[in-house]
C-alpha cells in the first residue's frame, strides 16, 4: 500500500471514529485530572472502552506509569496487542475462492457483500453473487439490485427453497464459467435458532465437497452500533463452525466503536474488514495500529 493511500485510510478512519473518540477522550481526560487512585482510574478507563476482562492486564501494564502520558502509552500498547493477536488479512489469494457471509438480519451482510464485490472487481476479479437467504424475498431483491449496479452475475432460488440446493447450483455455474470468487449471502433470521446453524453447516459442506479447500473465508458480520449486543449475537453464531473473522459494519456515526476491543478480546477472532458507510467504496481493511491511533488522535 502506498504512503498516500495509507494516510488517506487513516484519515478516513479518524473521521468515522469521531463520535467514539470524542466520548473516550473526554472520559480519559476527566479521569486523569480527577486525582483518583491509579487503579480506580484504570478500571474506569476499561469500562469506557467496553473492555470485558482485560482490566487486570491493563493495570499490570500501567502500574509503573507515573504520568498521564505513561498511562496513555501503556493503554495503547495493550489495545494494539489485543487487536493484533490474529492475522487480519483475507485468505482469498487465488481462484477459485469462496466467501460466506453470516450474521443476523439487519446487520449489513448484503451491503458488505457488495462492498467486497466492488473491491474484487477493482482488482480485476470476476465475482459471482449467491442469494442463499431464501427465507426473505427482500434479501434476494437487495442482492439483485447490487448485482445489477455492479454488473455482477447472481444466482438465486425460489422463495423458501433449500439454501444448500441454491448454493449447489451456484457452485456448478461458478466452476463452469471458471470465475474467480463466489460470495455467498446467507440467512440470519434468528441467531438463537438451531435450525439456522444446521443450515449454515449444510451450505458449508456443499461448498467444501464441490471445491477443494473452500470456503476459504466465513465472515461474521456484526453491527458496531449495537455495542455489547454484538457480542451476544456473536456467541450464538460461534456455534457454527469455521468462522474465520469479523466484518464490522456501520462504524460510521456510532459512539460505540470501543466495542471493537471487546469483540476481538472475547471472541478470539480477527477483525478483518470495516464498513464505514452505505456506498460500495466505504470499506477498509482492519489495522490494529491504525484503529488505536484513530481512537486516540
Amino acid at each position: 500500500m502506498g504512503i498516500y493511500n495509507l494516510f488517506n485510510m487513516l484519515g478516513n478512519l479518524r473521521e468515522k471514529l469521531a463520535k467514539t473518540r470524542l466520548i473516550f477522550k473526554q472520559k480519559f481526560d476527566e479521569l486523569l485530572l480527577s486525582g483518583k487512585p491509579r487503579q480506580e482510574t484504570l478500571e474506569e478507563l476499561a469500562e469506557t472502552l467496553i473492555l470485558s476482562d482485560v482490566g487486570m492486564a491493563i493495570r499490570q501494564k500501567t502500574k509503573k506509569a507515573e504520568s498521564s502520558a505513561g498511562i496513555e502509552a501503556a493503554l495503547k500498547e495493550e489495545l494494539i496487542r489485543i487487536l493484533s493477536r490474529f492475522p487480519s488479512r483475507l485468505s482469498l489469494n487465488a481462484a477459485p475462492g469462496v466467501l460466506m457471509m453470516v450474521g443476523v438480519n439487519g446487520g449489513g451482510k448484503t451491503t458488505s457483500l457488495a462492498k467486497l464485490t466492488h473491491r474484487f472487481q477493482e482488482e480485476g476479479k470476476r465475482v459471482l453473487l449467491v442469494a442463499a437467504d431464501t427465507f426473505r424475498a427482500a434479501a434476494q431483491e437487495q442482492l439483485a439490485v447490487w448485482g445489477k449496479r455492479l454488473n455482477a452475475p447472481i444466482i438465486k432460488g425460489q422463495y423458501g427453497a433449500d439454501p444448500a440446493s441454491v448454493v449447489f447450483d451456484a457452485v456448478q455455474h461458478f466452476k463452469s464459467r471458471q470465475l474467480d470468487y463466489m460470495l455467498v449471502d446467507t440467512a440470519g433470521r434468528i441467531h438463537t435458532n438451531t435450525n439456522l446453524m444446521n443450515e449454515l453447516e449444510k451450505i458449508k459442506r456443499v461448498i467444501a465437497r464441490e471445491i477443494e479447500g473452500a470456503p476459504q473465508e466465513i465472515l461474521l458480520v456484526l453491527d458496531a452500533g449495537i455495542g455489547q449486543n454484538a457480542i451476544i449475537q456473536a456467541r450464538e453464531f460461534l456455534k457454527f463452525s469455521g468462522i474465520t473473522g469479523i466484518f464490522l459494519t456501520k462504524l460510521d456515526g456510532t459512539a460505540k466503536g470501543g466495542a471493537v476491543i471487546s469483540i476481538a478480546d472475547e471472541l478470539g477472532l480477527p477483525i478483518k474488514l470495516i464498513g464505514t458507510g452505505e456506498r460500495e467504496t466505504d470499506l477498509l481493511d482492519f489495522s490494529a495500529e491504525q484503529f488505536v491511533d484513530a481512537l486516540f488522535a
